[in-house]
């Protein structure tokens, strides 16, 4: 079969399958276009979930007639010119509006701010339309209707309207976040109009726009350097979280990303703080030198290639753990919130209400006569309890020992132990509820963590060393991490090209597979350089002993008992939460007390 010169128009189409998958893919394109064009207001409308209309209009620099000739021409771009190594735009593959015009009916009115008067062409189907001059604002509206009517076979891959209306909303937020000083609008007949006001270099307003006001009140800053890489931005206390990841951002250089090294450092650095099935709310912004970073991985643009992903990832877990043990200890305001909706009674219209015969007995309105709760008898099971004090002791003491004076203890001082599980304390401004036995298991394992880095691990020597076979570049990798894993009680030799011989395995780890433990180890290692597994392991080992250590739910505490537990919750890192990811405490402010009784 002789080989042949495929058609423009063709051609274009090719790339649209890879530019092009859905209209939250066209949509993030032409929102990078007036974002590269230094719009300052964009307002995106959308039909039939964007399968009919998608229309972005900004207010950017504009384009005149020879630029809008090359404009819907392939590989016509004005971001870059030689070289690839210095990509400082959103867009720079000159295939989006091609690509577009290929498969869609797009029509682009520009004008310069400069010109008297605007221009306008049409593509459709890959076919260019003569140029004619326009009435136009300064800037630039896009318009595509009708997308994927040249291929009609993609139009069957699509999800439905709403769902495809719910993608270009997400595309929108993500813009929105990573450039607060653009007001982005977005509106049509198939949704409800959204609207994120300009907030200009105030990132957490804008956030606080697009996550909701409750991650103002439960965001920790970021703000970390690793050789010429900064991080900054804003993650979440571990029990501020949701039930998938769409709440985590990441961007490069300004430029919205969803990469898998950034996604898998985020549940690193939230190991042993969230609970199985949760996933933590945070906000990323990478920036480093556009020589580090390739961009060019996919003409989607949203997968990047770090040159050294292994600095990126410490960075990132080293950025998020370090402020979580500096703040991440709160509770989130969200734990409040939901007992004061438990707290409120519950209303019940006159429509709905049991039409009975009035009786004394029955009405609201009649004497109050305590049947239960504080009647004499109910409360005879609290006589044998003594009464707490604000005695604080920095250790589980039998020994009473008075407070420092003038100290100021965040959760308070233990007044009553209920149900023998929860404390109650009592701050400067409200109350504290303890879970003692979730509490205490973080106590413990905290302290397990810090002996467990303190020194090598204990390792048992194996009688007959275990051989393993794997391939030739898995055995150096594991091998330029051996003194690594030999302070983890891991001691490993090479045994020929395509073999390693396990000689000592952690103690605290039992009776190990450890084909199972070196195959793992080398897959990790060799997709992100790192050996993290099996001190990851180990720590989940940790966890396990903490809960079975620790004070049991159900076991009555004197009252210098809770107070040294608050008091060492007060200095452990992570002490908002469980292993588990459960929260130990929650705390009510005296103005929400007043609230639910109605004198605030």
């Amino acid at each position: 079969m002789a080989i042949i010169q495929l058609s423009e128009t063709l051609i274009n189409q090719i790339a649209a399958g890879e530019v092009i998958e859905r209209p939250a893919s066209a949509a993030k394109e032409l929102i990078e276009n007036a974002l590269d064009a230094g719009a300052t207001r964009i307002e995106i409308a959308t039909a039939g979930g964007g399968k009919a209309l998608l229309r972005v209009s900004d207010n950017g620099s504009g384009m005149d007639a020879a630029d809008l000739e090359l404009a819907v021409r392939r590989h016509c771009t004005s971001k870059i010119s030689e070289t690839l190594e210095d990509i400082r735009t959103l867009g720079f593959r000159g295939e989006a509006l091609p690509s577009i015009g290929s498969v869609a009916r797009l029509s682009i009115a520009s004008r310069r701010r400069d010109s008297a008067g605007g221009h306008e062409i049409a593509v459709a189907g890959g076919k260019i339309a003569h140029m004619r001059p326009a009435a136009a604002n300064p800037g630039t509206i896009v318009e595509v209707r009708d997308l994927f009517f040249a291929t009609p076979a993609r139009l069957k891959f699509l999800k439905t309207e709403k769902a495809e209306a719910g993608a270009i909303t997400e595309i929108v937020k993500r813009m929105a976040i990573a450039f607060p000083a653009v007001r982005f609008v977005l509106s049509g007949s198939d949704r409800t109009t959204l609207e994120f006001p300009a907030t200009g270099d105030d990132h957490l307003a804008r956030m606080a726009q697009v996550l909701g006001k409750e991650f103002r009140d439960n965001a920790i800053a970021l703000d970390a350097v690793r050789e010429e890489i900064s991080l900054t931005g804003f993650a979440g206390v571990p029990t501020f979280n949701r039930g998938n990841s769409a709440h985590q951002y990441a961007f490069v250089n300004g430029r919205p990303v969803q990469d898998k090294l950034i996604l898998s450092a985020i549940r690193g650095a939230y190991a042993e703080t969230i609970p199985s099935g949760r996933h933590p709310v945070a906000v990323l912004s990478i920036t480093l030198d556009p020589a580090l970073v390739d961009v060019n991985v996919h003409p989607a643009k949203s997968d990047v290639r770090f040159r050294d992903p292994g600095l990126v990832r410490g960075l990132i877990v080293g950025a998020i753990r370090e402020a979580l043990a500096r703040d991440g200890s709160r509770a989130a305001t969200t734990g409040a919130s939901d007992m004061l909706r438990s707290f409120r009674p519950g209303f019940q219209p006159n429509s709905q209400r049991p039409q009975t015969a009035w009786s004394a007995e029955t009405s609201p309105s009649r004497p109050y006569q305590p049947t239960t709760g504080f009647g004499e008898r109910p409360q005879a099971s609290f006589d044998g309890l003594s009464m707490p004090t604000a005695r604080a002791e920095p250790q589980f003491s039998p020994q009473p020992a008075e407070p420092e004076p003038n100290a100021r203890y965040p959760l308070g001082a233990a007044r009553a132990q209920i149900h023998a599980n929860y404390i109650v304390a009592q701050t400067e401004d409200g109350l504290v509820i303890v879970d003692q036995h979730a509490a205490h298991e973080r106590l413990v394992f905290e302290a397990m963590r810090k002996a467990l880095h303190s020194k090598r691990l204990a390792s048992q020597v194996l009688l007959i060393p275990e051989i393993i076979d794997i391939p030739e570049e898995d055995c150096d990798r594991l091998m330029q991490h051996a003194a690594e894993l030999s302070e983890l009680g891991l001691a490993i030799e090479r045994f020929g090209p395509g073999a390693i011989a396990v000689r000592e395995t952690p103690a605290m780890l039992g009776e190990v597979d450890a084909h199972g433990l070196i195959r793992q180890l080398a897959d990790e290692i060799a997709e992100w350089d790192t050996a993290s597994g099996l001190s990851a392991k180990l720590e989940y080992v940790a966890a396990t002993m903490a809960c079975h250590g620790s004070v049991r739910s159900g076991r009555r505490l004197r009252p210098e008992e809770m107070n040294a537990l608050l008091r060492e919750m007060e200095v452990t890192p992570g002490s908002g939460q469980c292993n588990h990811g459960r929260p130990t405490y929650i705390e009510l402010k005296l103005s929400d007390i007043e609230r639910l009784f109605g004198r605030s």
